[in-house]
């Protein structure tokens, strides 16, 4: 196993364009949890399945002009849920808690509107 693969991906992730970005981070998620992890100055995404911690990091500090500290991830399974009588299923959602270096700020109130 070489190192070249992961440099690759490392390379190809700084590449992104700008509507790459929008692909990889979907939409910021506005939850209580997401609220409290604020004060740690982190700040919650919804993001697309496949992306990578690496893509992550490049995508915030691309779009919001922010230095990242760290990225952390997980996949929620979708629930099974009744629509109209019969079952169906959400769909599965990763989330990324992107933790910001001392002093940087996101400020995701501030565009709505």
């Amino acid at each position: 196993m070489t190192i070249r693969p992961v440099l690759n991906a490392r390379k190809a992730a700084n590449d992104l364009s700008q509507e790459n970005l929008y692909d990889v981070i979907r939409k910021p998620l506005i939850t209580e949890k997401a609220t409290q992890a604020t004060e740690h100055n982190q700040v919650v995404f919804q993001v697309a399945i496949k992306a990578t911690k690496f893509e992550i990091k490049n995508a915030v500090e691309k779009l919001f002009n922010v230095k990242v500290a760290g990225v952390n991830t997980l996949v929620q399974k979708g629930k099974v849920k009744r629509v109209k009588g019969r079952p169906g299923r959400r769909s599965d959602m990763k989330k990324a808690y992107v933790q910001l270096e001392e002093g940087q700020v996101i400020d995701l109130t501030a565009r709505l509107g």
